[in-house]
């Protein structure tokens, strides 16, 4: 067998391999987002309650939906005027201008030159960054296996003139016991475009708001729907938190979703490492983009058909 047959057998190999993986990432993630609709039949489905628990259940699933500020068009509409405006003052602006792109374009070489990513699928990336329609708010999820996943495999996928643009890059969020620990490593990283968020409180949380609030005006939020890094060095990736589920259901345009899988990071910056390799080979695939109209559509649905047994 000759060296251009072998590349193309191995070239079909990895195309079949990232099929499936793509495959296996949309049904999760949309598995996650079905998990977060609310759906009062799901009580009445598996016929295990008696029906007086039935009544119970769905009349705490009702109060419950109308307690959750989040759930409401009013609120949505206020998270993304009034929230929004904290991550937007001017001097903050000023910082994430200068220090987006120098970190971007620095991870991009350390990742490029210093390292090898092997990257398949980077056109849909690079086509719903810059090519979706207006307002159209997109959320790329992946899997977590190293503390600098954000934002080395995000930067070693964009080239160095879209990392220029600092108002088209991503959020992304971080535990505040990690990231925000001090006034000092509070002002990085919200001036890289960083959101805190608190362990355990939940989806409903400021941090989340404002996540959802730049989702509002049409921007671009990266998430890690595992919400750890994981725990075999990424052998294995684990189940979705609701909070990818929130993002795209709250939002008051339905999102693009887009996500990938890599793998090698663990090598470049293992558990304990306090600075990363070089000499590795890191490998990612992106999926097409998921589709969550028929979620969405149906929970408006089922909203309307809540809201007029009511009346």
């Amino acid at each position: 067998m000759s060296g251009v047959q072998r590349l193309d057998k191995k070239g079909d190999l990895w195309k079949n391999r990232a099929r499936e993986l793509q495959l296996r990432l949309r049904d999760r993630f949309r598995v996650a987002v079905e998990r977060h609709r609310c759906r009062p039949e799901i009580f009445s489905q598996d016929g295990f309650f008696s029906s007086s628990v039935q009544r119970w259940l769905r009349l705490f699933h009702d109060f419950r939906r109308d307690s959750l500020p989040s759930s409401s068009v009013l609120y949505r509409k206020r998270v993304s005027e009034d929230l929004n405006a904290e991550e937007d003052s001017v001097i903050l602006r000023m910082l994430q201008a200068v220090a987006v792109p120098v970190l971007g374009n620095v991870c991009h070489v350390f990742m490029n030159g210093l390292n090898r990513v092997q990257v398949y699928g980077v056109e849909k990336l690079h086509e719903a960054l810059l090519n979706r329609p207006k307002n159209t708010p997109l959320i790329t999820v992946s899997n977590h296996v190293a503390s600098v996943d954000d934002p080395f495999v995000i930067a070693s996928l964009l080239p160095p003139r879209v990392l220029l643009d600092a108002q088209n890059l991503r959020w992304t969020l971080c535990a505040s016991d990690r990231c925000f620990k001090n006034p000092v490593t509070s002002a990085f990283f919200r001036s890289v475009k960083v959101l805190p968020v608190s362990r355990g409180e939940g989806i409903y949380q400021k941090g989340m708001d404002i996540a959802l609030s730049k989702l509002n005006t049409g921007g671009w939020v990266h998430i890690f729907p595992e919400g750890s890094r994981s725990r075999d060095g990424g052998k294995t990736i684990g189940s979705s938190k609701r909070g990818v589920g929130r993002l795209v259901l709250d939002a008051d345009n339905v999102p693009m979703v887009v996500p990938f899988v890599h793998s090698g990071m663990q090598e470049i910056m293992p558990v304990g490492a306090s600075f990363p390799r070089i000499g590795k080979t890191v490998t990612v695939v992106i999926g097409d983009p998921i589709e969550f109209d028929d979620l969405v559509n149906e929970e408006s649905k089922q909203q309307t058909c809540i809201q007029r047994k009511t009346l």
